[in-house]
C-alpha cells in the first residue's frame, strides 16, 4: 500500500468514526464480528502479538476481509485515539469506498 492510498483510507476511517460506521478496538471489533456486522477490518501491522491473536483468527474464520494499516499510531490518530490495533467497518458503503481507495489509481481512472 502506498502512502497516498494509506492516507486516503485513514481519512475514510475518520469519516466512519464521525458517522458511527466503524467500531474501534480489539474487543469491540470481536463483538461486532461475532454479530456479523463487520464488512471490512483494518488491522495495524505493528500491533502486539497478543492483540492480533485475539482478532485476526476470528476475522479469518468469519471470512472478513482484512486490510493492513501502516501503524497502530496512525490508525489511532484517524479514530481520535493515541493508538489502536483494530477497526471494524460496519457500514457496507464505507467498506466499499475503502476498498476502492486501495485500488491502483489506474483502476480508479477507468471507472470515471
Amino acid at each position: 500500500m502506498d502512502a497516498v492510498s494509506a492516507q486516503r483510507m485513514l481519512r475514510l476511517v475518520g469519516l466512519g468514526v464521525r458517522s458511527r460506521g466503524v467500531v474501534v478496538g480489539v474487543e469491540q471489533v470481536r463483538t461486532a464480528v461475532k454479530k456479523g456486522k463487520v464488512a471490512l477490518a483494518i488491522v495495524a501491522q505493528d500491533g502486539s502479538e497478543n492483540s492480533l491473536a485475539k482478532v485476526v483468527p476470528l476475522l479469518e474464520a468469519r471470512r472478513v476481509e482484512i486490510v493492513r494499516a501502516p501503524s497502530a499510531a496512525e490508525l489511532g490518530r484517524a479514530v481520535g485515539r493515541e493508538q489502536t490495533v483494530a477497526v471494524g467497518v460496519t457500514d457496507s458503503q464505507l467498506a466499499r469506498g475503502i476498498r476502492e481507495s486501495l485500488e491502483s489509481p489506474a483502476a480508479l481512472d477507468q471507472r470515471r
